[in-house]
């Protein structure tokens, strides 16, 4: 099992909401910050610690989204997901995660490499511009 967050955040610039994709060299792929659980431990304070080591950022967890499943070397991958408010941090590359990219929503759904990310963000996508996540 895995977890991970879809980690958002409202632009320094301007306000508007964007979202966090993490590029990881070993696939070359463009993803949600998302790991494997160590054993006992907690889907969510995973989730929490992945996007910590990931992306360098603490967040503040919101609500439970989709949990996603797909195949990854010929086996099923399930991964939970929250949305997830990044505070503060600030992201330095590493081992696993070269790049991270802050998109506005159809921006990030483009750049995502597989079709089940890209679903999670019309989980939160429904959330009009001057609201808050919860």
């Amino acid at each position: 099992m895995a977890a991970g967050c879809v980690l958002w955040r409202r632009s320094p610039q301007d306000g508007t909401l964007e979202i966090c994709l993490v590029h990881r060299p070993k696939y070359d792929d463009w993803s949600h910050p998302k790991g494997k659980l160590a054993p006992g431990e907690d889907p969510l304070a995973g989730a929490l610690r992945e996007v910590a080591e990931e992306t360098g950022h603490d967040a503040v967890p919101g609500a439970e989204l989709r949990t996603v499943t797909y195949m990854a070397d010929g086996r099923p991958k399930q991964v939970r997901y929250w949305a997830a408010e990044a505070t503060a941090g600030r992201f330095t590359p590493n081992k696993e995660v070269d790049r991270v990219l802050w998109l506005p929503p159809a921006a990030a759904r483009a750049r995502l490499t597989r079709t089940v990310d890209r679903e999670l963000i019309d989980d939160i996508d429904v959330i009009d511009e001057s609201d808050e996540i919860d």
